[in-house]
């Protein structure tokens, strides 16, 4: 059973938070350092981010596995298919 009051919950929580801001602050580097920040800009798509987006931030690691699906993605199917990192910014942001 889960003890919301101990101290290591909180600490897992913590700790949950900071990965995700880590792993997204890392990814949006890598992605901006290979497309360019003027380019994603103007290749950015309109997709809005779906209504269960916004749970994730309530759940400490589930962003940052969201984050890490799309690492995997990027290595296994563009980077591993002979695509660019602007095909997968345009994946990630367009309907």
């Amino acid at each position: 059973m889960i003890d919301f009051t101990s101290p290591e919950f909180y600490s897992y929580t913590i700790f949950g938070v900071i990965l995700n801001f880590v792993f997204s602050m890392a990814l949006g580097v890598y992605l901006s350092n290979n497309i360019g920040v003027e380019e994603m800009v103007l290749s950015k798509g309109d997709q809005e981010q779906p209504w269960w987006m916004f749970l994730t931030l309530i759940i400490p690691f589930a962003k940052m596995t969201i984050t890490l699906y799309r690492v995997a993605i990027l290595q296994f199917y563009f980077l591993n298919e002979g695509k660019t990192h602007k095909d997968f910014w345009v994946y990630l942001t367009s309907k």
